[in-house]
């Protein structure tokens, strides 16, 4: 799990709550919906309190799952096997009968979803579009706390805030090693300390998307949430169980992204839907790594977020042909090592609000950089070692500076030195071993 840093960022707003829900009407969902979503549960995990049933469900039970089992049992799809007196009806014990199996099976075949209870999806755009206006403007000095750990030229520093701010794209390029992905990467700490809520997942005209994902979304813990006991969390009641608080995502994805993985993703065998990396990051950061090196042109990438980035809304295509309407409130960062000119025309970078390059370190900031991971990996720093590295290795062979040099110099200091099995040292003759084993000319 990512480390949330502590910043002096001005206290966040929550605007958006689920609200309460007291009866079947609230769900937005049909009565038989929820009576085939029921017996998927039932078929699956066999016998069930009421209070369980509700809690896998994602409901409260008084006045709605007590409704669904009131009338499962009198069609003789479930019964009770057995009660605790005193304790109501919550504690009954339900099992699964004969014609349930069946009914259940019927419902398996259309979709094998069983999990906790979806959300319309005209709910989650009214949710999304809500807490798109609580999110935390950046300050200056949150910028120096969250970027603190790295060494940025004052010029390159200025832009980033603002385009953080912008909540709309960054394009970050330059040569690889110097902290792209880094910066990208306290972009998403300072996110991941802002929450949200979410529902579990969407209801689209009969067919289910799962949008949390306990992979990309980090859980918190606030007062009206406790853990259920299987790694997630459940309401205590006041407000609608089926949405989940997160920490505002922060999704990375590299070479594998693709063009259908922008759109949702129908599981033939389970049939139900999965939402697309753009749509699990919603309210959050997208970080597409390594851009260029995707299976996919970067022309056919782009084209594919030209009418998110301007509109910031997205259009979702359901294996039925049905086109979906979905907010696209995502900071969209592209982090490349290519040069710009190979990837994409004026035309397309034009659409790219913040275009920003993560330059060489100079002198001065190469040093920085190296005192400060020296220290760190205990290794005592020497400025006459550091020349002589700067004039055989750098200077003498027009090698680039890189700001990921430092670290992998000082690891290679560190592995010859536990050979050796002497104490790491900054001396000519451990730069001479350590540059040779690390620098390759090409």
């Amino acid at each position: 799990m990512t480390a949330v840093p502590r910043t002096e960022t001005t206290t966040q707003v929550i605007s958006f709550v689920p609200p309460p829900m007291t009866k079947l009407e609230d769900t937005g969902l049909s009565l038989l919906w929820l009576q085939d979503l029921a017996l998927k549960i039932f078929y699956f995990q066999g016998y069930l309190s009421g209070f369980k049933t509700a809690e896998e469900i994602a409901l409260p039970f008084a006045g709605t799952v007590d409704q669904i089992l009131e009338t499962l049992k009198r069609e003789k799809l479930i019964e009770v096997k057995s009660s605790q007196m005193g304790l109501g009806e919550g504690s009954y014990q339900y099992a699964i009968t004969g014609a349930g199996i069946v009914r259940a099976r019927e419902a398996l075949e259309r979709s094998q979803y069983a999990g906790p209870a979806p959300v319309p999806i005209e709910a989650y755009n009214e949710s999304i579009r809500r807490q798109s206006r609580g999110r935390v403007a950046i300050t200056s000095r949150t910028m120096r706390q969250i970027l603190s750990h790295l060494v940025l030229s004052e010029t390159t520093f200025q832009r980033l805030g603002p385009a953080l701010n912008s909540g709309t794209s960054i394009f970050l390029y330059g040569p690889p090693g110097n902290g792209k992905t880094s910066v990208a990467k306290a972009f998403g700490n300072l996110v991941l300390s802002q929450m949200m809520y979410i529902p579990y997942a969407l209801y689209l005209g009969g067919q289910v998307v799962k949008l949390y994902d306990s992979v990309n979304h980090q859980l918190a813990l606030d007062s009206d949430s406790q853990p259920n006991g299987t790694g997630g969390l459940r309401s205590t009641g006041r407000r609608d169980p089926r949405w989940v608080k997160i920490r505002r995502p922060f999704i990375m994805v590299g070479g594998e992204l693709t063009l259908e993985g922008l759109d949702l993703v129908f599981d033939d065998t389970n049939k139900y839907y999965e939402a697309p990396f753009q749509v699990k990051a919603n309210g959050g950061i997208l970080l597409i790594d390594d851009f260029g090196r995707q299976q996919v042109r970067p022309r056919d990438l782009l084209n594919r977020w030209i009418v998110p980035l301007e509109n910031r809304v997205d259009y979702l295509t359901l294996h039925t042909g049905r086109k979906i309407e979905i907010p696209f409130d995502v900071l969209v960062v592209f982090s490349t090592n290519l040069p710009p000119r190979d990837l994409v025309d004026e035309a397309f970078l034009r659409r790219l609000r913040h275009k920003i390059e993560i330059s060489n370190p100079c002198f001065e900031d190469y040093r920085e950089i190296f005192k400060r991971v020296s220290q760190q990996k205990g290794i005592p720093y020497n400025d006459q070692a550091l020349a002589y590295l700067l004039q055989e290795y750098y200077i003498k062979r027009n090698r680039k500076m890189r700001a990921s040099h430092p670290r992998d110099l000082c690891d290679q200091i560190l592995d010859i030195s536990r050979y050796l099995s002497t104490e790491p040292t900054m001396t000519k003759e451990m730069i001479d071993r350590a540059s040779q084993a690390y620098f390759v000319d090409i």
